[in-house]
């Protein structure tokens, strides 16, 4: 379907990947990896035509392509419906010319004219292709696809102005799977997802059929849906047919197995060169010496695969020592509109404190951060403590940067006279040395912007400091640099994240955000999740309340399994009554058809004949309302 040969794209005059090659077939599902910034969405781009390059791309013709990037532009004034609706072109565009063409036969009367009846012919055309490509059901896939990405049925006509940047990327994924692409390019798209829409996206791709190439630097979604995995480490690709997992584990034997060869061989090599040493100059042994020359300059040196080891170097600046508590809530309630998000919530922060806020999307946790930085309005009352300064990272906080200032222009946006002489060392220790400190803002990755965010707040010292998902973007390397970073710092944190593993051995304490609550948890990550006997930290943001047709259920992740569990019995059941039941049917219709008079003539026939019938029908409401 897609072949890459010899492909090579260059960024003034510096190649980012060289001669890089692969082939991708229905059911490739792959996971493209690699440090921030060593091209993964650049090869996206070209596979999507919107990145020059050098080399071969084959597509088979034909072929319908979905990407979604990490930015994405919206048209303000439509609903959320009338956005998604915008996947069907050819639906839309056959709607358009049917309600033009009733409009036109609403005004003729010349009913016999040829003109007429073409009119006739070209609207019976319309209605067979509209028919042929899902018309008449697309706007029930994409009431489902909506809700499987986490909205709610009253949020559609909602326009999509009034959404955030990540509730709005949901949307355009919601297009790309109501396309039937044959590929899907994806470039993060679980960043702006809860675990609900996770698990959901999760079962979509796995079900799939076509190729999906997606960078992500989940280790949890990649190892759940990926059949293959593609690093592009330093120019050069490395490709196995393993999840991100496997590939690691066994790329690490390969570079060991490398290492062990190549030093084996530089052994033999080294003895050789001894004996050539040795024999060269004697006239009985010449011979055997310029033999052994030929023999060595025939040997294929081992080459170790080269490692991008090179990683941000970060260090939290401390201010003054503040009081012993941080912060002082009380009575806290916050509303979007009807919506209770928070309410009366008390709570005494106390310096030192090493804080994550758990639970499911939309249930306050950055609602709560921007209160602690008097971001939103909100009820009640927030006492800042003695001598706090506050450093905060927003979630969107890359979002706040200028895409037409170069790296240095926009750190010089934030510094003083005071700081000013840091920003070319702190701008190599987040790895922008040299002359990339000249590349434009809007020239780099989601990675690469997060990286220049961090780096820009470390202008100013603080002793608090709040973050917000920080690892969105960010590779599994940078990842780590920002935990041991944290660890190091003496100040009190509070980190908003759904990532265990960037958690785990960070934190001392859990808020979690349930049903407009919180409930604190005196131990780290792995204490919390025993006391509240989940497996895993997926099971925290699963939804606590499930809708069934109308009807809701209240429970924890283990509940809902055994309810979930419960209702596909029901569900096998009532199919396996409908089967039954058609069978009997098709029989008497069978018997209809050859008047057979010994079925015919029992007594009722057609009334039991009517009742089979209303009774499948009932049981196909009630297996509709538990499929729901």
């Amino acid at each position: 379907m897609i072949d890459v040969n010899n492909l090579t794209v260059t960024f003034a005059g510096t190649p980012l990947f060289w001669e890089i090659g692969f082939k991708l077939t229905p059911g490739s599902r792959v996971g493209l990896i690699g440090k921030n910034g060593a091209g993964k969405s650049t090869l996206l781009k070209v596979i999507a035509g919107e990145q020059e390059y050098t080399g071969t791309l084959s597509i088979d013709k034909g072929t319908k392509i979905g990407f979604l990037k990490q930015d994405i532009d919206f048209n303000h004034g439509r609903t959320i419906l009338e956005e998604a609706y915008l996947a069907f072109t050819e639906i839309k565009a056959i709607e358009t010319e049917l309600e033009q063409i009733h409009l036109d036969l609403e005004n003729r009367t010349d009913y016999e004219s040829e003109a007429y009846h073409e009119v006739l012919h070209q609207m019976d055309d319309l209605n067979h292709r509209y028919q042929l490509i899902g018309g008449y059901n697309y706007k029930g896939d994409t009431e489902k696809i909506l809700q499987g990405l986490g909205f709610k049925s009253a949020d559609f006509d909602k326009l999509t102005d009034t959404f955030s940047g990540g509730w709005r990327m949901r949307i355009e994924l919601a297009k790309l799977l109501l396309q039937q692409n044959d590929v899907l390019l994806l470039d993060e798209p679980t960043n702006h997802l809860d675990i609900d829409s996770i698990l959901w996206f999760e079962n979509f791709l796995k079900s799939y059929q076509g190729v999906v190439l997606l960078v992500s630097h989940d280790r949890m979604f990649l190892d759940e849906v990926t059949n293959r995995t593609i690093e592009i480490s330093l120019g050069s690709i490395y490709d196995f047919k393993k999840p991100y997992s496997h590939y690691i584990s066994i790329r690490q034997e390969l570079i060991e197995k490398q290492l062990q060869a190549q030093k084996n061989q530089e052994k033999q090599i080294k003895q050789t060169e001894q004996l050539i040493e040795k024999f060269r100059y004697k006239a009985s042994k010449a011979a055997f010496a310029q033999s052994l020359i030929k023999k060595l300059d025939k040997v294929e040196r081992i080459e170790v695969d080269v490692e991008d080891h090179s990683v941000m170097n970060v260090k939290f600046p401390i201010s003054e020592q503040p009081g012993r508590v941080i912060f002082t809530l009380d009575k806290i309630s916050k509303y979007y509109g009807s919506k209770k998000v928070l309410e009366n919530v008390n709570l005494l922060l106390e310096r030192g404190s090493k804080i994550a806020f758990v639970g499911q999307n939309g249930m306050g946790k950055t609602t709560l951060a921007k209160i602690l930085v008097n971001e939103i309005s909100y009820d009640g009352q927030v006492e800042l403590g003695h001598n706090v300064k506050i450093g905060y990272f927003a979630q969107n906080q890359s979002d706040y940067l200028n895409g037409e200032n170069n790296l240095l222009q926009e750190m010089e946006s934030a510094a003083d006279d005071n700081n000013r002489i840091k920003i070319r060392s702190l701008l190599g220790s987040f790895l922008f040395g040299g002359d990339a400190v000249e590349k434009k803002v809007k020239m780099l990755s989601g990675g690469e912007r997060n990286r220049l965010a961090l780096s820009k707040m470390l202008l100013n010292p603080f002793n608090v400091l709040i973050m917000d998902e920080p690892t969105n973007h960010l590779d599994m390397l940078s990842k780590n640099v920002l935990k041991k970073a944290l660890n190091e710092f003496e100040g009190s944190l509070i980190v908003v994240s759904h990532d265990r593993d960037f958690l785990q051995g960070l934190v001392n304490k859990v808020y979690e955000f349930r049903d407009n609550q919180i409930k604190e948890y005196l131990g780290d990550i792995d204490y919390y999740l025993e006391q509240r006997k989940f497996d895993n930290f997926r099971e925290v943001e699963k939804n606590s309340i499930v809708e069934i047709g109308g009807k809701v259920f209240k429970g924890n992740a283990r509940d809902q399994e055994k309810y979930h569990k419960k209702v596909k019995n029901q569900i096998s059941k009532i199919e396996s009554q409908i089967e039954t039941l058609e069978a009997e049917l098709l029989l008497w219709d069978q018997a209809l058809v050859e008047n057979n008079a010994q079925i015919l003539n029992q007594p009722d026939f057609f009334k039991k004949y009517q009742d089979k019938k209303d009774q499948i029908a009932i049981l196909m409401e009630q297996w509709t309302e538990l499929q729901m």
